[in-house]
């Protein structure tokens, strides 16, 4: 996952949001009506509003069930001072049922435990009960890219305000625009999509091994022909012809996450993990990757394509079971750290490079 380089610009707006987020607060606790809920649970929270990241040093998160997936994911989100910056504007939930099912609030106030504590680690139980109500359940091994879009899709949806779901589509939300033309008759269509990781191949079609990011990149972006089984009906031919498939970038993100996609399906239809070496840099520039061919945006849109490495999600062991693991580089210290959790420790650029994987890979 990396962050776009030199953009540590807060919302002009957050004085005004907060102001707001906490009247509404205050009208909550002096309704009548909710006194199953302890005032001074809500009260917490004004605290952690302009709490600066790592204030009492990094926090680690307890294991509670196989939930080393979810920790690493957590930390990823809450080490993010844009994501934190949108979280701590949300609306507060008006009932005490309500704040026990709304994924935002509770990753709220588990930021303002882990910030205001002084304890190593904190306990996620409270969380992973709320994720429980939409299945996401404890005591399973959980993929970590399936995982992030999932608890991404529960905090946009429960997201009461238009401008944060704004705001947070514009920080994680990648644009592309996928191209079809017929082989045959030169048709053509286009159709623009969005995407919340871009979902790289580490093998091309002959299973050869792509050595780089970079490589993986530039495959992924690579036009395909569409023939055999894989032909598309074509409406000028009235039949099925092949095609070529391409995918050209329109738009990235504030903070772009990438999907490594490390595994592959054998013969006996069993998942395997690939756990080749693959390097990949601390500074990303899509523009010394890709082609012109590749990219459909202006001149403005692309000189915002130069990232820095922010966090690095890991995995240890084969396709069905392990253990996850979270590289994080603070945006307030611009130090290294090792989220294994509840054990956090500070590292170097070299230990971040031990995951660029090794069939015998451990921590």
């Amino acid at each position: 996952m990396g962050q776009r380089s030199g953009r540590q610009e807060r919302s002009k707006k957050l004085e005004l949001a907060l102001s707001e987020t906490m009247k509404a607060e205050a009208e909550v606790q002096n309704n009548k009506e909710e006194d199953e809920e302890p005032k001074a649970k809500d009260q917490r929270l004004t605290s952690v509003f302009g709490v600066a990241d790592l204030k009492n040093e990094a926090i680690g998160l307890y294991n509670v069930g196989q939930s080393c997936c979810l920790n690493s994911l957590l930390q990823v989100f809450l080490m993010n001072i844009r994501f934190t910056g949108i979280l701590r504007r949300i609306t507060v939930p008006p009932h005490a049922a309500q704040k026990r099912r709304n994924v935002p609030y509770q990753m709220l106030l588990l930021l303002e435990e882990m910030q205001c504590g002084k304890r190593k680690a904190v306990s996620p139980t409270a969380l992973a009960c709320c994720l429980s109500v939409y299945r996401v359940k404890l005591f399973v091994q959980h993929d970590a890219a399936q995982l992030f879009l999932t608890l991404w899709n529960l905090i946009k949806r429960q997201m009461k305000k238009p401008q944060l779901v704004e705001e947070l589509n514009d920080l994680y939300t990648i644009c592309v625009q996928e191209h079809l033309a017929c082989q045959k008759c030169s048709s053509e269509s286009k159709r623009n999509s969005s995407m919340l990781t871009l979902p790289l191949p580490v093998l091309d079609s002959s299973s050869h091994v792509l050595k780089t990011l970079e490589d993986c990149l530039q495959y992924f972006f690579h036009p395909e022909v569409l023939t055999d089984n894989n032909m598309c009906y074509c409406e000028q031919c009235g039949r099925k012809t092949p095609f070529l498939q391409s995918m050209k970038l329109v738009h990235l993100p504030q903070t772009l996450t990438i999907h490594l996609k490390r595994f592959c399906f054998e013969k006996s239809a069993d998942i395997h993990k690939l756990s080749h070496y693959l390097p990949f840099p601390q500074d990303l520039d899509f523009n010394a990757v890709l082609t012109e061919n590749q990219c459909q945006a202006d001149d403005n849109e692309k000189a915002a394509w130069k990232y820095e490495l922010f966090a690095v999600v890991a995995h240890s062991g084969s396709a069905s079971c392990g253990h996850y693991c979270a590289y994080i580089r603070s945006l307030t210290e611009c130090k290294w750290y090792c989220f294994n959790d509840s054990e956090v420790c500070q590292v170097s650029w070299d230990d971040v490079k031990c995951t660029y994987g090794h069939s015998n890979l451990h921590w």
